[in-house]
């Protein structure tokens, strides 16, 4: 059954045929989870990193981390714990640069995942607002200077739909908003050089897990990941 959602917050009358089939993408991949079950399962080494081993609805996730420094693969990763529940996620990407090799790599069930890419930053918050409507988990690329009244609106947007927003910055940009749990890859190593092997099959990641509540206390974990 499905739960009939509040009235969305006002959004800029931009491009109509735009947000009319971005609606249509929302429509057809409606959360098939109760809003009552708050909470979403992690399963692996993430979910034991996490705090409660899962993702709370209604809340942001900012992913962080130097180019190459394995983000965009722990950002996959979330979206591949919602996929696997038979939930649907989608992606605004801004240049073309989240893959779905790495995504299907990533345990990432493609069949329910939409990549929307976003030509005009301009259209970016509106477009991460309207997939947020419909689809339990939404990866967006933020782009430099992001306007602080769009991620403001962007953070209520979630918390409104009881859906996940997962910031990944872009190269030279931040998320500035409000954040109930902040990850921060830091690189890792490659076991198969360590033992003389060359063989690069897997990596290990480190990461820095931060937030609120639960996450108040920072810690670091140690994620495993194929090559």
């Amino acid at each position: 059954m499905g739960v009939t959602p509040a009235a969305p917050a006002a959004l800029p009358r931009r491009d109509p045929e735009t947000r009319a089939r971005l609606r249509e993408i929302a429509g057809r991949s409606r959360p098939v989870t109760l809003a009552r079950e708050q909470s979403l399962t992690v399963t692996g080494r993430l979910g034991e990193a996490l705090p409660l081993g899962a993702l709370q609805r209604g809340t942001v996730v900012a992913v962080d981390g130097a180019r190459g420094a394995g983000a965009t693969s722990v950002a996959f990763s979330l979206v591949a714990a919602v996929t696997a529940t038979g939930e649907w996620a989608a992606a605004v990407e801004l240049e073309g640069t989240l893959g779905l090799e790495a995504a299907a790599r990533a345990g990432v069930a493609l069949e329910r995942f939409a990549v929307v890419r976003c030509g005009s930053r301009d259209r970016w918050a509106t477009t991460v607002a309207t997939l947020l409507d419909g689809v339990t988990l939404v990866l967006a690329e933020v782009p430099p200077h992001a306007r602080a009244g769009d991620v403001r609106r962007l953070v209520a947007r979630a918390r409104e739909r009881g859906a996940v927003l997962v910031a990944l910055p872009a190269p030279g940009a931040r998320w500035p908003g409000d954040a109930t749990l902040r990850l921060v890859a830091a690189g890792g190593c490659w076991p198969g050089l360590a033992r003389g092997g060359g063989l690069l099959e897997e990596r290990v990641l480190r990461l820095t897990i931060s937030g609120k509540g639960a996450a108040a206390r920072a810690h670091e974990a140690e994620l495993a990941r194929a090559g």
